[in-house]
């Protein structure tokens, strides 16, 4: 799937996609609450109410750079909290050279925040080491987020082997690159802050002759949490400022012709944001 906003592409390239299971992140989301939510069927959630999700990579492609915007779980890891995310043996980086983005094309890798499924393939497995995956570019995390998950103190043996094989490689080479929340990449893309899911997580915004799109991140992992933004994440460091940032952003962009896309949004992904009631609705873009 691919949008364009001017001279910048954006390509989702999908690693899984799952539909149920979700209520372990997203535990007001009960199939009845879900079913109270119309416009989620066919895309998001199905008639029983089980909603949809994906896990994928977007790269932004813009004249004169190669973004690849969070690289989801990886092969090979090990010691992740679900059952079917250890050694995984998938083929995303065959589909991503398929999309027209073989690993040494890209040079610009961009973690939204630290979490398990937007570092995984930072690197892979050679040889019995960790090395970056892709060595021709320069990782950028944000600063506030990796002080935090650098700090041996913070998160819980699981989020501290993510950092040791999908992070700290990536600084032992030299590769790291940290920036504060509002850095601008280049002149299409910059960073929006949008903390509570993480302590440094960060949105995408990216512009181009007059048109615009934004990555979310993790700010929502369904569109569900557009209608309920009071739903908040089991995985949300802050919730109650997880909350007041759906409401900042999507607030802000309800009824702008601002394509929205979702980082973990199955289906099409991305629609435009306008009020429904005391929350907002994705209205889906192809």
């Amino acid at each position: 799937m691919r949008w364009t906003m001017g001279k910048v592409t954006v390509t989702k390239v999908v690693e899984l996609e799952m539909a149920g299971g979700s209520r372990f992140l997203l535990p007001q989301a009960t199939p009845e609450a879900v079913r109270e939510i119309d416009w989620l069927v066919p895309h998001f959630a199905d008639e029983s109410g089980k909603l949809r999700m994906s896990i994928h990579a977007l790269i932004i492609e813009t004249p004169d750079r190669r973004i690849l915007v969070d690289t989801c779980l990886g092969n090979d890891k090990q010691g992740r909290r679900i059952p079917h995310w250890n050694a995984r043996q998938g083929t995303f980086l065959e589909d991503l050279a398929a999309a027209g983005y073989p690993v040494e094309s890209i040079d610009t890798v961009l973690c939204t925040h630290l979490h398990v499924d937007h570092v995984g393939w930072n690197t892979r497995l050679q040889d019995g080491r960790w090395v970056p995956t892709f060595p021709k570019a320069r990782y950028v995390f944000g600063a506030r987020e990796f002080a935090f998950w650098s700090n041996p103190e913070s998160g819980e043996e699981p989020q501290r082997a993510v950092f040791a094989d999908s992070v700290q490689p990536i600084v032992e080479a030299g590769l790291a690159e940290l920036v504060e929340a509002d850095h601008q990449l280049c002149p299409e893309v910059r960073l929006v802050p949008s903390f509570g899911h993480t302590p440094g997580h960060v949105s995408v915004l990216i512009s181009s002759e007059g048109e615009e799109a934004l990555i979310t991140g993790d700010i929502a992992h369904h569109p569900c949490q557009l209608a309920r933004p009071q739903w908040s994440s089991t995985a949300d460091s802050d919730p109650e400022q997880a909350v007041a940032t759906r409401h900042a952003v999507f607030g802000g962009l309800a009824g702008k012709p601002v394509l929205v896309i979702g980082t973990h949004f199955a289906g099409p992904s991305a629609g435009r944001v306008t009020r429904d009631g005391e929350g907002y609705r994705l209205l889906v873009c192809w």
